[in-house]
């Protein structure tokens, strides 16, 4: 080798080296998470980030408005959908950890703790909601007059989260594989013979049972009402952000990640506009159920192609993609609070604790103490849905808080790290962030309009309750959380919850 080829060389092979060190601090960072080898293929996070969002449950709400359903949630997919997807999409290229890494990164710290527990506290409500709905889904198969029933909804609702419980415990293998399936049994299978049912209904000449004409294609304007009609459709896209913590999971983050997001984002509008449509098809507006409306359509359809057996089929797939989205959100804001509390201690030892299989088992369970006394609350205090509606509506405001910190980050991060190594970089991003932006705090501010669940109850009572519980939940509880942590919570270092009672003096469990 001669001197002259020598700075030709150097750089090269400091390029070499320095790409060898990443890769170690990348295998290093994925053993410290218990990922040390991938886990995930693209196509298996895209379905689990699916799975987070979509869902049939939501397709008779906005059936009722018949072809004008395709504007109420086009609008929303463009101004928050859009900038969601695309922001998480370049912040998870670049930094790996969720929601916290990028607002620490680009904030600070403590506002990366708030909003990694907001997106935590979120869930807090969601469980019980939702298995409430495979309650009266199950109901439909074995006997309607349960779904009734108090009782047998507050035991179904106990019974199949601590079965959730258990299957996360298994690990993140068992857990993207079941909910993958869900997602593919519950709802991209229901939700595609829903809509070919639907066409094969119109192709054989029979009428919609909502127009399908142009005069149609926009929603009649009510004023404040239509707002709320558009704004509360953002919510329906809340979640697809989450699943970024699992980003270390993939072969290639910079390069996959990117293409998780936009296929999940474009399951997302199939699943909700397309089943919603073929519901307007074959039930009349008036006749229609928001609890049961895809049920009802399916029972339409079956009945008039004389295939009514398939009924319970249909239920039992519907059953099974809400407990796979069940699952896919208990995989990743409970682990997203794990492992930033195990960094920088913001939880206390037992929280922090995890099982042989590496899984945040003490969260689960804490969390299913709460879930639990809900689903009782459920079943045995009289009239308890308009409370009921009061706290889905504060832990959504809580979350809504996740998406301004993760908005003025990405932001920040552009700016004041503009070299940082991103595999994707969101085009035009301080406009996605403004638009995104914009968007969170339109639905922050019509969270505080009464609706129609309220009654005739006082404004201000119901501000202030939404207002109170805003600020209990999504900053007492984190703040107090940060002012008594201790430098000895801190985990360094990766163990299982044998190696931690072991070094506590205690048999593992």
């Amino acid at each position: 080798m001669s001197a002259m080829d020598v700075p030709e060389d150097r750089p090269q092979g400091l390029a070499q080296e320095q790409q060898r060190e990443q890769q170690e601090q990348e295998r290093a960072a994925r053993a410290a998470r218990g990922t040390a080898n991938p886990t995930l293929t693209w196509v298996t996070l895209a379905l689990m980030t699916t799975a987070s969002v979509a869902s049939l449950r939501a397709a008779p709400t906005m059936a009722v408005y018949g072809l004008a359903c395709v504007f109420l949630y086009i609008v929303p997919a463009i101004v928050f959908l859009l900038p969601t997807s695309l922001v998480s999409a370049e912040l998870a290229s670049g930094w790996s950890g969720g929601v916290y890494r990028w607002v620490s990164e680009g904030l600070s710290k403590p506002l990366g703790f708030l909003a990694v527990w907001c997106q935590f506290a979120m869930t807090i409500f969601y469980y019980p909601s939702l298995l409430a709905f495979v309650a009266s889904t199950i109901a439909y198969i074995i006997d309607p007059a349960l779904a009734a029933n108090g009782l047998y909804t507050a035991i179904v609702i106990m019974i199949l989260y601590w079965t959730g419980v258990w299957v996360s415990s298994r690990g993140t293998g068992t857990l993207a594989g079941l909910s993958s399936w869900g997602l593919i049994i519950g709802t991209l299978v229901p939700g595609t013979l829903l809509v070919v049912l639907g066409l094969v209904f119109l192709g054989q000449g029979n009428p919609s049972a909502a127009p399908m004409d142009a005069a149609n294609l926009l929603p009649q304007w009510a004023g404040l009402a239509s707002l709320v009609l558009i704004v509360n459709n953002f919510l329906s896209y809340s979640g697809m952000e989450m699943n970024a913590v699992h980003v270390s999971s993939l072969k290639d983050p910079p390069r996959e990640f990117p293409k998780t997001m936009f296929l999940a984002m474009g399951l997302v509008l199939l699943i909700f506009i397309l089943p919603a449509l073929a519901i307007s098809w074959v039930v009349p507006a008036d006749q229609l159920s928001l609890t049961a409306g895809v049920m009802q359509a399916f029972d339409a359809f079956f009945s008039y192609f004389h295939i009514g057996w398939l009924t319970p089929v249909a239920a039992v797939a519907l059953i099974a993609a809400s407990l796979g989205g069940m699952l896919a959100w208990l995989a990743g804001p409970s682990k997203g609070l794990l492992l930033i509390s195990r960094e920088e201690g913001y939880l206390p030892p037992f929280l922090q604790r995890l099982n042989q299989h590496g899984i945040q088992q003490n969260i689960l369970v804490t969390q299913g103490v709460v879930t639990t006394a809900i689903a009782l609350m459920y079943a045995f205090i009289p009239n308890v849905s308009s409370v009921y509606w009061i706290f889905s509506v504060i832990t959504t405001q809580v979350y809504l808080i996740v998406y301004l910190l993760m908005f003025v980050a990405a932001v920040r991060l552009r700016r004041t790290q503009p070299d940082h190594p991103r595999g994707f970089r969101a085009p035009a991003l301080p406009l996605l962030c403004g638009v995104g932006l914009l968007a969170s705090l339109a639905a922050l501010a019509i969270g505080f309009v009464p609706p129609s669940q309220f009654g005739g109850g006082s404004v201000w009572v119901y501000v202030g309750i939404v207002g109170g519980g805003l600020v209990i939940l999504g900053l007492v509880i984190p703040v107090a959380f940060l002012v008594f942590r201790r430098p000895s919570w801190r985990r360094t270092a990766p163990d299982t919850d044998a190696d931690t009672d072991a070094g506590e003096g205690r048999s593992a469990p």
